[in-house]
């Protein structure tokens, strides 16, 4: 799956905004309080949903009244159109509004276009919990057939038709696209959580707040060795002096990280090391895993990094997108910056407490700057990124 467009609406402060013709790798720059964090939200309030449903997580964001645009009643809006895996161009929108003081889906549909000109099919369309889903999706893209459908209650208001649906075998595209979004990786990574100690045992994946480091890179170790490795040569390349890294069962069942730093004896454990040791290898070992997210968002990748490690960050994220993954990231690092193309790159503005987003592709300026060799960190640390700068 490869978003291509996101349209928000009286999300925050995103009144009216959209970010359009996504690469697989998108980087998003701006001033502080200009929506980074908020744009970032909007992808895990619709996983929130998913994973609850639409009260939780208008609840987790401080109510409706917090959640919604200054000025405005809502509903609150997200449509994302993506290319599924057959390339088909599909659309999914949602509308959250409040009734009777409790937020309910005002409307969820879930369409496919049919080739380049014929009409989509909904397959899903619900509006408060009632709605229709079709029945015949084997039939999908024949030349001639109609779309059958049936009805269906959810038995809550605040519940996602494709959460209730995608259950079923009979909705396969409901199902795998419910699939997808479950498996979006927004990280909330805390530093503090990737040093602690976890119950020994294994993870297939790392968690968005890093806290089941130890076990994810044990499952590494064990069962996918030479993505391993690939993470061990990086640290040793980019982390002056460690030549191992091992997750270690401690005597009373847990699992540490230990660092081996070749110039000592002793290994360190994980709370005894460098913010940016940890960050590092928690980065490699999400880059490197052998499943990747259909989606990747990380915010702010810089923090505790040293600034001539993150040109060889953004090309491990380009080749993330390229295995599979579409990968957001947020940067305030003209270094990272620089690494980006211009068509990879979108930055926000915010004019009357209302967010716009850019894309560096469209400025006419920045396209001759760097066609004369400017490189994209130098023209943003300069200001040239319209509205991008305090």
């Amino acid at each position: 799956m490869q978003i291509e467009n996101v349209e928000i609406r009286n999300y925050r402060s995103f009144q009216s905004a959209e970010l359009k013709d996504l690469s697989r790798l998108a980087i998003v720059v701006g001033a502080n309080g200009t929506g980074k964090s908020t744009l970032f939200d909007v992808l895990s309030f619709l996983k929130d949903s998913l994973t609850n449903n639409v009260a939780t997580a208008v609840s987790r964001r401080g109510g409706f009244k917090e959640l919604v645009t200054r000025g405005e009643t809502g509903p609150v809006g997200i449509t994302v159109k993506f290319r599924e895996s057959s390339g088909r161009l599909a659309t999914y929108q949602l509308d959250v509004s409040e009734s009777e003081g409790r937020p309910v889906v005002e409307r969820e549909i879930l369409r496919f276009r049919r080739g380049q000109y014929g009409q989509p099919w909904h397959f899903v369309d619900f509006s408060l919990g009632k709605g229709t889903a079709i029945t015949n999706e084997s039939a999908y893209g024949l030349e001639g057939a109609q779309a059958e459908r049936k009805e269906h209650v959810l038995d809550d208001a605040s519940t996602l038709a494709i959460k209730g649906l995608g259950q079923f075998k009979e909705f396969r595209v409901v199902a795998e696209f419910r699939s997808l979004i479950e498996n979006w990786h927004i990280s909330d990574f805390h530093i503090g959580d990737a040093r602690t100690s976890g119950e020994a045992g294994y993870a297939e994946h790392l968690s968005t707040r890093g806290d089941n480091i130890a076990q994810f890179a044990q499952y590494l170790f064990e069962n996918h060795p030479e993505r391993f490795n690939k993470v061990l040569n990086a640290m040793k390349s980019r982390v002056p002096g460690v030549r191992s890294v091992e997750a270690k069962t401690t005597e009373d069942g847990r699992l540490v990280l230990r660092f081996q730093d070749g110039s000592f004896k002793d290994p360190f454990i994980a709370r005894f090391v460098s913010d940016g040791t940890i960050k590092m290898f928690a980065y490699l070992l999400l880059l490197f895993d052998p499943q990747p997210h259909p989606l990747l968002a990380i915010e702010e990748p810089e923090n505790q990094l040293y600034p001539e490690l993150l040109r060889e960050l953004i090309e491990e994220f380009r080749d993330y997108a390229r295995r599979g993954g579409q990968v957001f990231v947020s940067t305030h690092s003209p270094d990272f910056l620089s690494g980006a193309t211009l068509d990879e790159i979108y930055w926000l503005v915010k004019n009357d407490g209302f967010t716009k987003i850019r894309r560096a592709s469209e400025s006419e300026l920045l396209r001759n700057l760097v066609a004369e060799g400017d490189s994209p960190g130098a023209l943003w640390k300069q200001g040239l990124f319209e509205g991008a700068h305090p």
